[in-house]
């Protein structure tokens, strides 16, 4: 059982309504003792009341009643909203402090929800995306993440590891069974094949919903002149960066954000890259070099207008190997060859549909990764990939004759992996698991 702890729950600034929250065994005692009603003789529900401490009125406020296991972390858990007022707020806690609770750390309400099994980790995390979220695409992958979609997505691949390491296990520790069934190494091949072809789905499903979640760091690059600016400001709709006829205009990098049909990207106008000028000009070329390393886009910037040069050349050798995007900017200048190949636009005619179709086709976000659960932090496409080389480390055991045993091993530190995901307790027994499916002994 968790002591009692107290914190505000919203924004720490003056507004209309401030939220106190209060979670553990003793909260509805904690509360009782500075509300004009006694909360642990009523049902779970909303009151209206004051809140008293040492004989001076603090606030008059709405109290709801949660009782467990029915609130978020699954404790008895009091929230007063109060007046928007820190000072109130700041009051409430004191009280709260004062008879008995103590302060919350960070994100420990949401610790216990995962304690106390409301949540998985999954959904944890993404209560935390939600509030992050910038667009309504990455708030709808987030909430499919707090319902629990995306969770069910590893059962899957939890229950197939625990159904070959179930047959591997029973026969090694209970071989005088006849009645069980016998291994079959080609079919042991062809589960941990299918399992990891399961992996491998979730994985680029979960790298389109990262992109779709976190955005992409763009880098617009070309000589001076190009027009890298005006195509800037045509992404943004807005006129950010100066334009004129100068090369050179841009010393330094120019950034902005957009949100292209539910895909944010973070722009970044570089200044042009040549043989600079002056001490200013070469350190802002540096800095586009650096922008052109941290990006996962690069759109070069051509002059449709006139012919490539060494500038131009030189541009494209350096992005060979980023993911990269050409464009030759400036078609109003110049009539356009159809079916040539190239992608024409004209910032300052704000014709970059093209572009913008590009983009979106470049990471094959399509319309279903924007309504599909996936598994799209770090840490998730980080353990889906340890599952995979530990199902890898399996397959190549058992192809290559090795005991059961062997393959064993890497078939648990895969399944391991799965209870990490979910938040479980990943040194638990797999007995349970593993025996559940038989009946050894009858």
């Amino acid at each position: 059982m968790f002591d009692t702890i107290v914190a505000l729950a919203t924004a720490p600034i003056k507004s209309a309504l401030a939220i106190v929250r209060l979670s553990g065994e003793d909260s509805l005692a904690i509360a009782s003792k500075i509300f004009t009603k006694d909360l642990n003789e009523l049902s779970a529900g909303q009151y209206f009341g004051r809140i008293v401490f040492q004989g001076e009125l603090i606030d008059e406020a709405v109290t709801l009643v949660f009782r467990k296991p029915h609130s978020f972390t699954g404790e008895n858990t009091v929230e007063f909203i109060t007046h928007g007022s820190p000072l109130i707020a700041q009051q409430v806690i004191e009280a709260c402090l004062a008879n008995g609770a103590r302060l919350a750390t960070r994100g420990e309400f949401s610790s216990r929800s995962l304690l106390n099994g409301k949540r998985d980790l999954i959904q944890i995390e993404a209560v935390n995306d939600i509030i992050n979220a910038t667009t309504n695409e990455s708030k709808r992958l987030a909430l499919l993440s707090l319902d629990g979609s995306s969770s069910a997505l590893i059962n899957p691949i939890k229950t197939a590891i625990a159904d070959i390491l179930s047959l591997i296990e029973v026969n090694i520790d209970y071989p005088e069974y006849e009645d069980l069934e016998p291994i079959d190494r080609q079919k042991i091949l062809q589960q941990i094949a299918a399992i990891r072809t399961n992996i491998d789905k979730l994985v680029a499903q979960g790298q389109q919903g990262r992109i779709i979640k976190e955005g992409l760091n763009l880098a617009i690059v070309g000589k001076p002149n190009v027009g890298k600016s005006s195509l800037l400001n045509a992404l943004l709709k807005e006129d950010k960066a100066i334009v004129t006829e100068i090369a050179g205009t841009t010393r330094d990098v120019v950034e902005g954000d957009i949100n292209l049909h539910g895909l944010v990207l973070h722009l970044s106008d570089t200044a042009g890259i040549r043989e600079g000028l002056d001490m200013i000009e070469k350190m802002g070329i540096m800095k586009s070099r650096k922008a052109i390393e941290k990006a996962d886009v690069v759109i070069v910037v051509l002059d449709a207008s006139k012919e490539l040069d060494a500038e131009d050349t030189a541009i494209l050798e350096m992005t060979k190997n980023s993911k990269r995007i050409i464009v030759y900017n400036k078609s109003d200048l110049k009539p356009i060859r159809l079916n040539d190949g190239k992608l024409y636009i004209s910032a300052l005619l704000k014709d970059i549909v093209g572009l913008e179709k590009a983009l979106i086709s470049l990471f094959g976000i399509e319309e279903e990764c924007y309504i599909r659960p996936s598994l799209n932090n770090a840490r998730q496409l980080g353990l889906l990939q340890n599952i995979d080389r530990s199902l890898q480390s399996a397959w190549q055991d058992a192809d290559n004759g090795l005991s059961f045993d062997l393959v064993s091993a890497s078939l648990q530190e895969a399944y391991y992996d799965t209870l990490k995901l979910l938040g479980l307790d990943a040194s638990a027994d797999l007995s349970d698991e593993i025996f559940s499916r038989f009946c050894v002994g009858k």
